[in-house]
């Protein structure tokens, strides 16, 4: 059984080999979707410049470089509209799956979270992983527990047997701005009241 799996996959292997080398040759040959889209066109590099609204995508094999025409850029690309030519222009970081300029991710590859801007293999201290989305999202962290309040029931402190008192903590500001989902900010408890208020009837 491994032996068959093992030969079906060495086959996939170089049926994919054989295709790649097949487009390169075209490419070579200048036959690369015979120049669609573009002004000027290359025998040995494709396209040179694109019509207005397309953008120009170069790529590289080896020590040559291919232009296509392309309408929208292709992943680990972002788009940049100049006067003269429009360009697809590759991201800096090979984790970024797109990308609003060369430093700023805006989606990250597989396996990668995205945090600022940046892509990482784990979301730094004081985020915590989004798997919906793939995003770091910053931790809420408050400050300490105030002291309780004083024991109250309806707005009393005194005439009932039992009351209820309360402690709060604050979030910083900048935990507040992001929207993150904090733990709990407020608890109550049962207290024992005075259940005579001085100077009351007994």
């Amino acid at each position: 059984m491994q032996w068959i799996i093992f030969m079906l996959l060495l086959f996939i292997s170089s049926m994919e080999m054989l295709t790649q080398n097949r487009w390169k040759k075209q490419a070579s040959a200048g036959l690369l979707e015979n120049c669609t889209g573009c002004v000027l066109c290359s025998e040995d590099n494709g396209c040179i410049t694109c019509h207005h609204r397309l953008f120009l995508l170069i790529w590289r094999d080896g020590i040559r470089q291919y232009g296509m025409c392309v309408h929208t850029c292709p992943p680990g690309y972002f788009g940049v509209r100049g006067l003269e030519v429009n360009r697809c222009t590759k991201c800096r970081s090979p984790s970024c799956e797109s990308c609003f300029s060369r430093d700023f991710c805006m989606k990250c590859k597989d396996k990668f979270y995205l945090y600022k801007g940046q892509c990482f293999r784990q979301c730094p201290p004081g985020t915590a992983a989004q798997p919906g989305t793939r995003e770091c999202q910053e931790t809420c962290e408050p400050g300490p527990w105030s002291e309780w309040s004083a024991c109250t029931h309806e707005s009393r402190t005194c005439g009932c047997k039992w009351g209820v008192e309360t402690r709060v903590r604050e979030v910083p500001e900048a935990a507040r701005e992001e929207g993150t989902a904090c733990p709990a900010l407020l608890e109550t408890r049962r207290c024992r009241m005075k259940k005579h208020c001085p100077g009351g009837k007994r």
